[in-house]
Formats: structure tokens, sequence, C-alpha cells
């Protein structure tokens, strides 16, 4: 008994003298890390570009090709999970650039702290890296942090995104706020409902005002769920389509909007455009008749500014039929 007694006083000692949750100083709201010269010189001049990868495994042509819009100068990764492992991979694989910070976000107050500000508004290019989007959403939309990249890309500055970082750079974006990442199946079933979470007035990219975008597409058979965001979209913009891009692939865009596809074999781009009016009801499977499917390759491109693709890879007409995705081409 005494042994339990002189156990329980000490333990109420150390609870009596503890720290409380109240009282202990909060963490850091961002990490940073940085490789390179960052007192450098830009070896040439920055130009408009936009970075469009679908995820996994980075293919090194696209991303030297963003490096040099950037002007070989100096890149900033933005992410909310992980280290500095991406900047690393540009400055020693990608090569090309004089330096590259790389900044972690931790919460929501990171995105008005002055030194993050004042590296946003130095970068010579700005790489959105992958994680959780609801991050991106909840950290960033409505911050300085968003109005620092809107005023990057108007600057004449590159910007690029892939997987989650991806996500957001379209005028409308699958913000995954519900906990998950919603599948195929699930989003044809009830497109209009709460899982099925699009964000808007969230960045501003040229020409992307009115896309939809989705990653890692063909190897997480993601083409039924960009069709049923593109119809939910539709509900707030006639004009909405979708863009989605396999995993290890990159669109590359440039300042007068005609985008090319670098890949390893087998990957593409795929073009999403309604041709009718999508039949949503509250609780209920998708219907949807005649939407334009087209797939774009490394011998092809796409214009932005028409949507017209130039030797396609596939291209056909769909339709959804009780949330089932019926004639829907692709790759042979």
């Amino acid at each position: 008994m005494a042994l339990k007694t002189l156990l329980r006083l000490l333990l109420a000692t150390l609870i009596a003298f503890a720290p409380s949750a109240a009282s202990a100083r909060p963490g850091p709201t961002y990490s940073y890390y940085e490789i390179g010269d960052l007192a450098a010189k830009r070896t040439s001049p920055t130009a408009p570009a936009l970075l469009l990868v679908g995820g996994g495994d980075w293919e090194y042509g696209a991303f030297r090709w963003f490096t040099a819009r950037a002007g070989h100068g100096h890149l900033v990764v933005l992410r909310a999970s992980g280290e500095g492992q991406a900047g690393e991979e540009f400055y020693n694989q990608v090569g090309g650039v004089a330096s590259v910070q790389t900044i972690v976000f931790h919460d929501r107050a990171a995105s008005s702290d002055p030194k993050v500000l004042a590296i946003l508004a130095k970068a010579d290019g700005i790489f959105l890296a992958g994680g959780d989007q609801a991050n991106y959403v909840r950290y960033w939309k409505g911050t300085p942090v968003a109005q620092a990249l809107n005023a990057h890309v108007r600057a004449g500055r590159p910007i690029g995104g892939t997987s989650a970082g991806l996500a957001i750079l379209g005028g409308t974006g699958y913000g995954a706020m519900d906990g998950g990442s919603i599948d195929s199946a699930e989003a044809l079933a009830n497109p209009g409902g709460p899982a099925v979470t699009l964000v808007t007035g969230f960045l501003h990219m040229p020409r992307m005002a009115h896309i939809v975008t989705d990653t890692h597409f063909a190897k997480r058979d993601r083409l039924g769920r960009l069709v049923a965001f593109v119809a939910k979209a539709r509900l707030q913009d006639p004009r909405a389509v979708g863009l989605g891009v396999d995993e290890g692939a990159a669109l590359c865009v440039e300042a007068n909007g005609k985008a090319r596809l670098h890949t390893p074999p087998g990957g593409h781009a795929w073009l999403v455009q309604p041709a009718t009016p999508a039949r949503i009801r509250p609780g209920k499977p998708l219907d949807w008749q005649g939407v334009k499917i087209t797939g774009i390759g490394p011998e092809g491109a796409l214009d932005l500014n028409t949507l017209q693709v130039t030797r396609p890879a596939f291209s056909g007409i769909a339709r959804v039929a009780g949330g089932k995705l019926i004639g829907a081409p692709g790759p042979k």
C-alpha cells in the first residue's frame, strides 16, 4: 500500500508542475528549406507559363522547360506536408536553377507571415507540390498567399503544380474537403452531393477560369469523377470543361496558350467537353448525353484559347446513364 501511495503522490506532483496545454508555446507556422545560391543573378528573363503535372514521378524534360521559363533563376516550392525533397530534386536532378526555397505550411497563419510573402514576391517560378489539396484550400484560400500567387502570374512569371498542386490551379477545383478522395463510381452516383466538394474563387490562372482539373488520371480511373465534377461545376459555370492529366505526364502551357504533353510511353491528357446540359438531381445518379472526350498525346497539342486539339490521340462521345459512364474512348 505504501508503494502505491508513493506512486500516486509522485504522479500528482508531476501533473501539478507540468505545463498546461494552454500555456505551452505554439509551434512554428511553417518549415523552411533552401538549397543553392540565393544571391545569384537570374541568367535570362522569365516568361509566363503553366506546368500542369498529373502526379507521380517527374518527367524531367517538362521540368527543365519550366526552369527555363523561370529564367534559370530562383524557384519557390509550396506544400503542406513533407520536407524539402522536391527542392532538392529541382536543384540536383532537374538542374538549371540558382536556388530553390521550400515552404511547408503547418496552418493558415503562415499565409500572412511577412517572411513567407517576401519570399513569394521575389520568386522567379513557383511550384505547388503534391499532398492534400484540402489543406491548400484551408491554408491559402482568401489569404495574402493566394493574392501573391495571382500577382506572380500577372507579373509574367511561371507557376506549376503536381497532384494536389494541380488540383487547385483550375478555376474550379476538387477540394477534397470531405476528408477523403472520392472515386468515379461515388461521384457519378451523386454528383450533386456533399462529397463532391468543388472550390471556386481561389486562384486565377491564365486561360484556366473555366477548367476543372484532375490528376493521377488513367491509373486511378478518374474519368468518371471528372465528368461528375464538370456536371456539378456547370451549375455555376455553363462553360466549365474538364482537363485530366495522367500520372507521370506533364502538360506544358506556353504564354500564348498552346500546350504540349511530356510523358512516359502511354501517358495522356484528357479533355472533357460537354455537348448537352447535364441532368443533376439531388441524391440521384447522373444522366448525361453527349460528353466529348479527347486525348492529348505527345504528338498532339492543345490550344487553351480555343480548346482545339491538334492530332488527338483518341476522341469520341460518351454518355452517362444511371450513374454509369458508357462508350468512353481511350488509348488503344
